[in-house]
């Protein structure tokens, strides 16, 4: 794992404690939002606002989401947003 999906899994796994307080194991890139977590939907609300605070419109989770079918939203892992906001936070700003 690259240092910056170190830090984004840092703080990824801080947001998601902070939208769940009751999430004590560790966070992993394999860790699954729904199976492991219990993640429900408003918490992924909760989710994207505070990675939309933490990173600005570079991030969006609903942009990522979109993007995949009802298996793969039923099983994300906390690696595949690492990624994508890895991948996003490596683009090009737009002006």
């Amino acid at each position: 794992m690259m240092p910056a999906q170190v830090a984004i899994l840092a703080e990824v796994t801080d947001m998601l404690r902070a939208v769940r307080d009751d999430i004590d194991a560790d966070v992993t890139m394999d860790t699954t939002f729904r199976e492991d977590l219990g993640i429900e939907s408003i918490e992924i609300v909760a989710l994207a606002g505070r990675l939309q605070a933490r990173y600005g419109n570079a991030v969006n989770l609903a942009q990522f989401v979109a993007g995949l079918d009802l298996a793969s939203i039923r099983d994300l892992r906390v690696g595949e947003l690492v990624d994508y906001i890895a991948a996003a936070l490596d683009r090009p700003v737009r002006t």
